[in-house]
């Protein structure tokens, strides 16, 4: 299979890039740099997916395309959210359509479903809010649209929604809740008693190499949107908890209600505005949405249409971040 991925350096498409490359495939990376960390018969071609004739260029003779870039996080100028993830996906599209790409595995996220609510057990028929409290959920439930409206008879597309991907090599989840323990800033929101699902990096590589085997035009997964997760929620509070007491560190005691961090939150985007601070403000109404309330899924369609089951169970999944954690740092 000659394969494509967007964001082929990140943490969910290299692990994508590399396990297609041990199964022999032909694999391409699409990325802004160059990625030592890869194999050297992995292809990098480095540009920027907003780039329509640069896609054109090199997706020419490609079977499938894994597009998992995107500009990420809960801070940031609407216009780059926009560009990245609605303008940068309707370009995957086209080039996929320019040059006879058969199929197409999204990368999407349960945050496009999420309002400021909890969301507990629910599956894929859930709809999307009126409202978001930050521009990644907004233009990434428009890139998703796109995606869903795209299958056809020339493409089959998909689209896959890993929650909070976490493992050795993680550079956002893990790292930012250790740093935040080190500085003495991490905060318990609300009651602790929340729910939320996580996924382990090689659950979430195996659910969109599955979904990709299983696709193609008329068959189940075509056109559909799947939630995919380690299989059961976990206690937010407690899970971050386990984290740092096997990390060394002591666990997050202090906490503030979830009013209070939504009024803060408010408060401190308002000051972030006004001021036009980039770096991201401490909270914001999202994030302490997201710290507060349960927001875990229902797999079950997943399971169904084309097999996906966790390959990594929790507590091997923790055992090799911690072990990954211990072990020395290259130079």
């Amino acid at each position: 299979m000659r394969a494509l991925v967007t964001g082929g350096g990140g943490f969910l498409g290299s692990g994508i890039a590399q396990s297609l490359h041990e199964k022999k495939n032909d694999v391409k990376v699409v990325g802004r740099r160059y990625y030592s960390h890869l194999p050297k018969d992995i292809k990098i071609c480095q540009g920027d997916i907003r780039d329509l004739d640069f896609l054109c260029k090199i997706f020419s003779g490609v079977e499938v395309v894994f597009h998992t870039a995107a500009f990420p996080g809960i801070w940031g100028r609407a216009e780059d959210f926009y560009s990245i993830n609605v303008d940068g996906t309707r370009n995957v599209i086209k080039a996929c359509l320019l040059n006879g790409v058969q199929k197409l595995v999204f990368t999407s996220s349960p945050s496009v479903i999420y309002g400021d609510s909890s969301l507990e057990g629910v599956d894929e028929t859930a709809p999307y809010p009126e409202d978001y409290l930050c521009e990644y959920p907004r233009t990434k439930a428009i890139a998703e649209k796109l995606v869903t409206e795209a299958n056809g008879r020339d493409l089959a597309t998909v689209s896959i929604r890993p929650h909070l991907i976490w493992g050795p090599g993680d550079p956002h989840l893990v790292p930012g809740i250790l740093a935040k323990a080190d500085k003495g800033r991490l905060v318990r929101v609300g009651q602790g008693e929340n729910k939320v699902d996580i996924i382990y990096i090689d659950n979430a590589v195996s659910a969109h190499l599955k979904a990709c085997d299983a696709l193609g035009v008329g068959k189940p997964p075509a056109g559909k949107v799947y939630f995919i997760s380690d299989g059961e929620p976990v206690n937010l509070w407690n899970w971050i908890n386990e984290l740092l007491k096997k990390t060394g560190r002591l666990p997050a005691t202090r906490s503030i209600s979830y009013q209070t961090a939504s009024k803060l939150g408010y408060l401190l985007e308002g000051i972030y505005n006004f001021w036009r601070i980039k770096k991201e403000p401490p909270m914001t109404r999202f994030l302490a949405s997201q710290l507060a309330t349960s927001h875990y899924f229902n797999i079950a369609r997943a399971k169904n249409d084309f097999g996906y089951a966790p390959v990594v169970s929790p507590e091997e999944g923790m055992s090799r971040l911690i072990q990954s954690l211990s072990a020395p740092q290259e130079c």
